[in-house]
Formats: structure tokens, C-alpha cells, sequence
């Protein structure tokens, strides 16, 4: 154990708790960043097979899928949720899988918040 002694040549060791004058110790935890899962508009995927997506992968009203739908088809892409960074990558791999798997060339991507 470190001893206060003033002839001892060396300080005490620096730790958490027992930091240097004037040295702050912060512990920052961030809150891990949300991403956006955004579906492009083509000539191809018909709008009922987006509807169904929104539906079946991401778990939308028909109301509300079919207002994205709308989204997509005016401004050439719209966000179909937001979610953590696996499940929007999960989610976006499985929209892409059922467009792949009907023939379709839908483009989901995710993007950070």
C-alpha cells in the first residue's frame, strides 16, 4: 500500500478514485444510436408487395403501411421504422429476401438516425 510519506520519492498511484488534483474522471455511457430502415422506390415492386412487406417484416397497419407505401412512391424512398442497429439490419435482410424471393429488385436499406 502506497504510503503519504513525505520522503518517499514516489507519489501514490493514480486510480479512480484516488485521481490527481485537477484530473476529471467521467464516466460516459452513450446511449447505442438507433438506424433508420429506408425502402426505395423502383419501376418493378408493385405497390400491394410493399404494403405487404410493411405488413408481414415490419409489423404496419395497412393504414400506416399503405401511408408509407405513398411516401415511397412520391419521394422515391421512406423510412419503414426505426430500431436498433441488429434489428434494422435484420429487418431490412429479411424485406430484401421476400423481394428477392418474389422476383422483385427492392432496395432496403439502414441508415443512422
Amino acid at each position: 500500500m502506497p504510503t503519504n510519506d513525505p520522503k518517499d520519492p514516489k507519489p501514490p498511484a493514480s486510480t479512480p478514485g484516488n485521481a490527481d488534483p485537477g484530473t476529471a474522471v467521467k464516466d460516459r455511457v452513450e446511449k447505442p444510436r438507433n438506424f433508420k430502415v429506408v425502402l426505395h422506390n423502383d419501376d418493378y415492386t408493385t405497390m400491394e408487395f410493399v404494403i405487404w412487406i410493411l405488413i408481414e417484416v415490419f409489423r404496419k397497419s395497412q393504414v400506416e403501411a399503405t401511408r408509407i407505401m405513398l411516401t415511397v412512391h412520391r419521394n422515391h424512398k421512406g423510412v419503414a421504422g426505426i430500431y436498433s442497429r441488429e434489428i434494422a439490419e435484420t429487418k431490412a435482410a429479411l424485406a430484401m429476401e421476400h423481394a428477392k424471393a418474389a422476383g422483385y429488385p427492392l432496395l432496403v436499406e439502414t441508415e443512422p438516425e
